[in-house]
Order: C-alpha cells, then structure tokens, then sequence
C-alpha cells in the first residue's frame, strides 16, 4: 500500500495543535512529523504518545542538536523542518502544511497517491478558503484560464481586480512530494533539487486543501500586523497582477487601504474577500462556488486524544 504523511511546523493553541493532527490522523495518516515552533508541554505530550506521530520541541537544544542557528524567519523554519524530514522518512509521500490547512480528499489519499504517474516526483492539492462566519463552508478555487480574471471582478467589484483569484492567501495550494530523491529542499508552496525548481504540474485530483486563514474578522485583526510585517503580506512579494496593468502586491495595497480609510477601509476590504457581504454571498452562490466541507474537528479532537483539552 502508498504510505502517505504531513509534515508541518506548529504554533497555535493546544488545541489547535491537536486538531490538526487529530484530523489528519483521521484521514488515514501513516505518520505526522510535527514540529513545535515554541513550547507547549501539554501538546507535547499527547502527541508524543500517539504511535503514528513523532514530535519535536523547537527549542535552544534541538537547533542546537540539528547544528545549525535558529532561523529567525518563520517560514525558513517551516521548510527547514520539512527538508530535515523528508530525508528521514521511510514513507512513499509527504505533504508539507501548516496548522490552519486541511487536506479534503473525495476518496482516500493513499489510492489517489498510488495512482499518480510513476515518473511524476511531486502532486500539488488546490486550496478552498473560509468564509466568514460558518465553519463548514469555504470559497471555491478558480482555476488558471482566460476567463478567471472577469470572474474574480464579477464576483469582487472593488477589489477582485487586486487580488489574485479572489483569495486573501495563496492560491498556489501545497504539495505532496514523493520520497527517495536525493539533494532536495521543501520551499512553502515549491520544492527544489539541486538548486533548481521542480516544475511538474500535476494536480492531485479529488483533493482540496481547506485554507482557514481568516475564518472571522477577529482573526484576521489579529495575525494582521504579523502578516503585515514578516508573514504572507509581508513588502517584496510578488504583485498579485502584473505591474503594468497596475497591480500590487498585498504589502502595498493593504497599507494603502490603511493609510486612506483606516480599519473601517480594511473591514470593507475583509468583508467583500470573505463573503460577509450579502451581496458577494449571493454572487458565490449563483456561480456555485460555496463549497460545504465540514471538517468535524471536535469529534476527530475527542476520538484521537480524549481528555487532552
């Protein structure tokens, strides 16, 4: 059978940590490599008692142990952590994600695995993202075509042109990487070998990755100044439209909103992305593209680690 695993460096609540694992777990993980990016002794616990999940605290000692600084970006961390792991994995495939993603298969991940093509290395998954205020229902993708562009703007008329298809995040998704190569290294949404970017562009059917990366406007607030800074919005990213076309990058024009409107400015901005709107809502679902992806996590919570939070 294709043994199949995730990788991800955590930092989050207790639970939040253990949901994640609890419902990947749930999916049929053959094993979670998870690495904690500050101390939680409570999560560590459970998970280091779970048979199918090897945990890690990130402290002083373990960079110290990998004999290399502590790298002071989260995200160089994030795919350091996948690289150490990907060349100590006796799986057939690992996916690299982060705590607010969940992989939503229609059949199970092993048999869609075992049915990429032999001499394809690596097998992206597409992300759906939340919509404020249910957590079951998630944003369609819109595919790369000529027509996604009119069908952003149609859906967002004040900021879809902006916006690369229509997401707060990345539409790039995340990728599964078959195991065995030699001289490979994970990047967030890439994968390298020998200095060079694998460029395969199969698509793991059947799957989505459920993005919760803003699920309400509280949370968004609150990772707001982060992602500003140094996370997903952070200055030097690519425009999210070509310049000439006069396109922006999130950097510049979430600081643009704030510095013209203010929080009332990035609240309008939130609610039309995240289908608060009624309006949009409306929009979503005339083009059937509200999708009902219930992902259970109190129940998965309870099942793989009853009593832990």
């Amino acid at each position: 059978m294709t043994r199949w695993g995730a990788v991800s460096t955590l930092r989050g609540t207790t639970r939040d940590i253990l949901g994640f694992a609890a419902y990947h777990l749930d999916l049929g993980a053959d094993a979670l490599y998870l690495f904690l990016d500050e101390e939680n002794p409570q999560a560590f616990e459970a998970l280091s008692s779970h048979p199918r999940i090897q945990v890690w605290t990130c402290d002083a000692a373990h960079w110290s142990w990998r004999k290399r600084q502590r790298p002071d970006k989260h995200q160089v961390r994030q795919t350091a952590n996948a690289s150490f792991m990907y060349r100590r994995t006796d799986l057939d495939w690992l996916a690299h994600i982060d705590i607010d993603e969940f992989l939503w298969p229609a059949r199970p991940i092993a048999d869609l695995l075992a049915a990429v093509p032999p001499d394809t290395p690596l097998a992206r998954v597409r992300p759906v993202e939340a919509i404020d205020g249910d957590a079951d229902l998630y944003k369609a993708f819109i595919p790369i075509g000529p027509d996604r562009d009119s069908i952003v703007q149609a859906l967002y008329p004040t900021y879809g042109a902006f916006v690369l298809g229509g997401f707060l995040s990345h539409v790039q998704g995340k990728l599964f990487l078959r195991t065995g190569m030699t001289h490979v290294s994970f990047r967030i949404h890439n994968v390298f070998q020998d200095g060079e970017m694998l460029r395969h562009r199969y698509q793991l059917p059947e799957t989505e990755l459920c993005h919760r990366h803003a699920p309400d406007w509280d949370h968004w607030l609150r990772h707001y100044r982060f992602r500003l800074k140094q996370g997903s919005y952070q200055p030097g990213m690519a425009p999210n439209v070509p310049r000439e076309i006069g396109g922006l990058n999130m950097h510049e024009l979430l600081s643009w909103i704030e510095a013209d409107q203010g929080e009332t400015g990035l609240r309008e901005f939130y609610d039309e992305l995240s289908a608060v709107d009624p309006q949009v809502r409306a929009r979503l679902e005339d083009h059937g593209m509200i999708l009902h992806r219930p992902l259970d996590l109190k129940k998965k919570l309870a099942k793989h680690f009853p009593g832990s939070c």
